[in-house]
């Protein structure tokens, strides 16, 4: 029986990474190296997609400290009062009421320091 060769499908396979590494520099546009950092590239980003989550959730609480401070609440009593008066709504659409609303956040604020 004859040695089959995997020419084609080889072929594919390098050419996938080979496009995935596009506008890398150097050794890199080589396959081994190409590949080696595509890995590379694909482990970053999962790690950093988590990261973005934290990022968001950071900014959206930065921005709602300050939405609070500015109606004469701290961050953490605002949210310890939004419990305490049942207003199930999240930092981030909290934080976009407060961007792009105020007068909708001040009504929030109000409701809450009525629920004291």
């Amino acid at each position: 029986m004859p040695h089959s060769v995997s020419r084609v499908p080889r072929h594919q396979r390098k050419k996938k990474f080979r496009k995935l590494a596009k506008g890398y520099w150097g050794r890199r546009k080589n396959y081994r190296q190409a590949r080696v950092a595509v890995e590379r590239a694909w482990r970053y980003a999962w790690f950093h997609r988590a990261l973005r989550k934290r990022d968001f959730r950071r900014l959206w609480i930065t921005r709602l400290s300050a939405a609070a401070r500015a109606h004469g609440l701290t961050y953490s009593n605002l949210i310890h009062l939004l419990k305490k008066a049942n207003i199930e709504l999240n930092r981030k659409s909290l934080s976009e009421l407060a961007i792009r609303d105020p007068k909708a956040f001040g009504k929030v604020i109000e409701a809450v320091k009525a629920a004291k």
